[in-house]
Formats: C-alpha cells, sequence, structure tokens
C-alpha cells in the first residue's frame, strides 16, 4: 500500500500511521472536499516549506540535534533491511500496546527513529536540522535531549488517545520534532526562517512559520481521526500532541530571555 504525502508516494509499507511534519496539501484539500461538498480544484493551498534560519545568535555546537540526525538515517537503514518483520516489531502499535505494555514499552522510543520511505525522513530531518539547534543552544546539550525525548513520548500518547482500538503500525520522529517547532515558535518568534513559498524564496518571522503550520495540523487532524485510525494516513494528533508539550517543557525551561 502506499501513502502519497504531496505527489510522492511512500515506500510500499503495511498499514502504517506516519508522523511526517511536511504539510500534505493533497489530504487537506480532500477533507476542505468533503467538509463542505465541494470540487476541490476550487481550492489551491501553497506549500510553506522551511529551508533555513538564523544561527546567527547560536553559541554551542549542535551535537545533540546531529547525533539525533544520525541515528534516525541509522535507524532507517536498518528498517529497510529488516522489511515488513522490523516495521511491525518495532513500530508502536496501538492496541497492541495496551494489550501488554510492559511487553511493548520499547516501541515508545524505537517508533522515533522508524520513517516510512526517504521523503519521509528527509522531510523530519529537515525540519529537525533548521529548528534544532537554536532549541539545543538555548536548553543546552542533556536537557534539550530530555526535552526530545519527552515531547515524542507525549506525542505517542496523544495519538494513542485517539486510536486505542487500532493495530495500525504508529512511526516517525515528527512528534518529537513537533514539539522543537513549539519551542521554537515560543523562544524564538521574531527570528527569521527562510521559506520556499511557492516559486520563491522568502524569509518570514517563526510565529507565522510555525503557526501557520500547526493550524494546518490541527484541521487536518480532525477531519482524519475517522479515516486514518483504521487505514493509516498522518497522524495528526501525535503532531499535536508534542507541539503542546513543546510549548509546555519550553515556558518551563526557557529561562528570562525571548528573542
Amino acid at each position: 500500500m502506499y501513502y502519497f504525502f504531496g505527489n510522492i508516494p511512500f515506500l510500499a509499507l503495511p498499514r502504517t500511521q506516519i508522523w511526517s511534519l511536511i504539510p500534505c496539501p493533497i489530504l487537506i484539500t480532500k477533507t476542505i472536499a468533503y467538509k463542505y461538498k465541494s470540487d476541490t480544484s476550487r481550492f489551491r493551498i501553497p506549500i510553506m516549506f522551511p529551508i533555513g534560519d538564523d544561527n546567527s545568535g547560536r553559541k554551542l555546537f549542535p551535537v545533540i540535534t546531529y547525533a539525533l540526525i544520525a541515528l534516525n538515517v541509522l535507524f532507517f537503514l536498518v528498517e529497510l533491511i529488516g522489511g515488513d518483520l522490523f516495521i511491525e516489531t518495532w513500530a508502536f502499535v496501538p492496541v497492541r500496546f495496551l494489550a501488554n505494555p510492559g511487553g511493548d514499552f520499547l516501541t515508545i522510543f524505537t517508533s522515533m527513529f522508524m520513517h516510512a520511505g526517504w521523503v519521509h525522513i528527509g522531510g523530519n530531518m529537515l525540519y529537525l536540522w533548521i529548528f534544532g539547534d537554536n532549541v539545543e543552544d538555548r536548553f543546552g546539550h542533556l536537557r534539550y535531549l530530555a526535552f526530545y525525548v519527552l515531547c515524542g513520548i507525549a506525542a505517542t500518547f496523544a495519538q494513542l488517545a485517539f486510536s486505542m482500538g487500532s493495530d495500525v503500525p504508529n512511526l516517525g520522529a515528527s512528534g518529537a520534532i513537533a514539539g522543537v517547532l513549539g519551542a521554537y515558535m515560543l523562544l524564538f518568534p521574531k527570528r527569521r526562517v527562510t521559506v520556499l513559498l511557492g516559486y520563491a524564496v522568502v524569509q518570514m518571522p517563526a510565529l507565522m512559520v510555525i503557526g501557520f503550520w500547526i493550524v494546518l495540523q490541527f484541521f487536518s487532524g480532525i477531519g482524519s481521526i475517522a479515516v486514518s485510525v483504521d487505514t493509516g494516513g498522518v497522524a495528526y494528533m501525535a503532531h499535536i500532541g508534542g507541539f503542546i508539550a513543546g510549548l509546555v517543557l519550553a515556558l518551563l525551561l526557557r529561562g528570562r530571555r525571548v528573542a
């Protein structure tokens, strides 16, 4: 089965709930069409795609961010070798976890490093590379690592709350990275983010870029709950849960300085 993200299919995988940060115009327009009984040709949603940010104020080398990227890539390569059995064993499956939390405990963590294809991991790692280093710089290495893991856990349980009866494997780093986005928006609301907007490259404040992204997650999440729980798709509730966790933790860890 293929899961289309934009116009690009993922790898052929079992039914999978993917956690991916890149906006998906196809899913959004289908949701609009279903809700308002309208032709999707009436809607044209431009892709706002971040490609960089301002790192001039960074003081620390982002060792944890780069290590997380490397670990995600390594885990994905192992996943490609292991195939479907590896995915079914180490992805987070809600109904299996609820039946045996102790035996399935490790999948809370392993699923954070699994991806459904090259586009999936590429998009997630791009977001982590852009936004993670400045958050790590503010929190420090160890607190940032703990922050990242806690956001990933929060994302997992947010998705679980809306899919308790689902046997669809959940995988992806974007729940944790959504937490990074939440922290970045809170800590650096005015920081300029370089964005590919249609065919133009522009700079926009982080509050606008990330704010637009989380609004899409709420809208798409509400429209996709009934469908994606049983058939797979994008796990929007994981994004929302990770983002909220990132905001809350950033409030506790940020100190007084806001850029």
